[in-house]
């Protein structure tokens, strides 16, 4: 057989392609496959090409990103996806991405990731993958896997967790109408997910567990935190995690969290907000329910910096959980416990619906307003927390204006002092 030169030429950029992992674009489609996987098929053909000891797929990643970047489909075949750098796909307009392989971020060299994680700007934080632009689609269809290789940096933190340029998973960046569906987190860097400066973001069927091996607690990583945000919908989650397992942060409104699971998480929880005392942080119309919690902190909570700003219309509705430290909980002085009664945060229109369970101490609620901005409109109905271990459980109150009528039969004050997490019975 005869080629011409260039039939001759195609030829083997295909072979290339296949050793070195490919982007295949046909139409308005661009199909990625990963290096090992292309190394492997090689192989089977008897090539004497073997894949590197250290891959990354970064390269095509990005390059399928840009090939397909508007009125596109993108398709990550099976395989594993070594990714060794961080990526900004921030300019995608009308495009679906199908992920039907495996992503793992490298654990190896740290000290890139630190030096070069992406400012999200929320308290110094990073991320590894800015993902956002309009129109756009991210389903796993409960095959995608994210690997973050969360126990390095687990260990390197040694419970600490705020750590520089420690990468958050996945960030949602300055998004319109996002939807990301059916992928499973496990061993995450730092928070899993993140949602920031974003409009209309739905995430469904999620996936995580980041659960340390090691002596060292696997802190701070977050299912998800959303700031600066409005209309998200977060639905049929189940999240094992160190912290936060949804987590509402300042500038949030219209936020929807139905049907949500979690394991040895922080609960559902707003905040935290107002640490910057110079700039006022708001929070409106957000939605906890059913929600099921085992072994965890705290279970429906607002927790705030002394700051500026209001949490207002928020609802716990059908929270059931099993052995939560301190399951309801408000504090405007988070961390610290310095002018707690100086915070100017307003708190009102919060609605705990259906809230039971099993304490770990004898504390089922501990809620101490700011005495210069009092709780307002706090209402309590089918209100059911027993200790797990018996006896009375107590309700603690301080400066709430509608006390009397909320539906809550406080047991005594309680102090700025009450910290978030008890270590007996009080």
């Amino acid at each position: 057989m005869h080629f011409t030169t260039p039939s001759l030429l195609a030829l083997v950029v295909v072979v290339v392609s296949e050793v070195l992992g490919a982007v295949v674009k046909e139409g308005s489609t661009c199909i990625v496959t990963p290096t090992q996987a292309a190394a492997a098929a090689t192989n089977r053909k008897k090539d004497t090409v073997e894949a590197t000891t250290v891959d990354d797929d970064t390269p095509q990643i990005l390059s399928a990103f840009k090939q397909c970047r508007q009125d596109s489909t993108i398709i990550f075949r099976e395989g594993v996806y070594n990714i060794r750098q961080v990526m900004n796909t921030t300019d995608l307009s009308n495009v679906s991405i199908e992920i039907h392989g495996t992503f793992v971020w490298s654990a190896d060299n740290i000290q890139y990731w630190l030096r070069s994680s992406y400012s999200v700007t929320y308290a110094g934080r990073s991320t590894a993958w800015l993902f956002g632009g309009r129109d756009v689609s991210m389903r796993g269809f409960g095959k995608a896997l994210f690997n973050g290789n969360g126990q390095v940096w687990i260990d390197q933190n040694r419970n600490a967790g705020n750590q520089n340029g420690r990468p958050i998973s996945l960030t949602v960046w300055r998004g319109t109408n996002i939807y990301i569906d059916g992928i499973t987190w496990r061993m995450a860097q730092f928070w899993h997910t993140f949602v920031a400066h974003s409009q209309n973001v739905t995430m469904t069927n999620l996936d995580m567990n980041t659960t340390s091996n090691s002596q060292w607690k696997s802190v701070n990583t977050d299912g998800t935190d959303t700031w600066n945000s409005r209309d998200v919908v977060i639905s049929n989650w189940t999240v094992s995690c160190g912290d936060d397992c949804i987590s509402v942060k300042g500038n949030s409104t219209n936020i929807y969290v139905s049907n949500i699971v979690c394991h040895e998480s922080g609960g559902m929880c707003i905040g935290s907000m107002g640490s910057n005392a110079g700039q006022p942080d708001f929070v409106d119309n957000v939605v906890f329910e059913n929600v099921s919690l085992y072994h965890s902190s705290n279970a429906a909570w607002i927790k705030t910096y002394p700051g500026q700003g209001h949490v207002r219309n928020v609802t716990f509705r059908n929270i059931h959980f099993e052995n939560v430290n301190q399951p309801i909980y408000v504090i405007p002085c988070i961390y610290s416990a310095q002018n707690c009664d100086g915070s100017h945060i307003t708190i009102s229109d919060i609605h705990w619906e259906n809230i039971t369970g099993t304490s770990r101490y004898n504390v089922a609620a501990g809620i101490h307003c700011s005495a210069a901005a009092p709780c307002t409109d706090l209402h309590f109905s089918d209100i059911d927390i027993k200790p797990m271990n018996g006896g009375t459980a107590k309700i603690l109150c301080s400066n709430i204006k509608n006390q009397a009528t909320s539906g809550l039969q406080c047991t005594g004050s309680c102090p700025a002092s009450q910290p978030q997490q008890l270590t007996g019975n009080v």
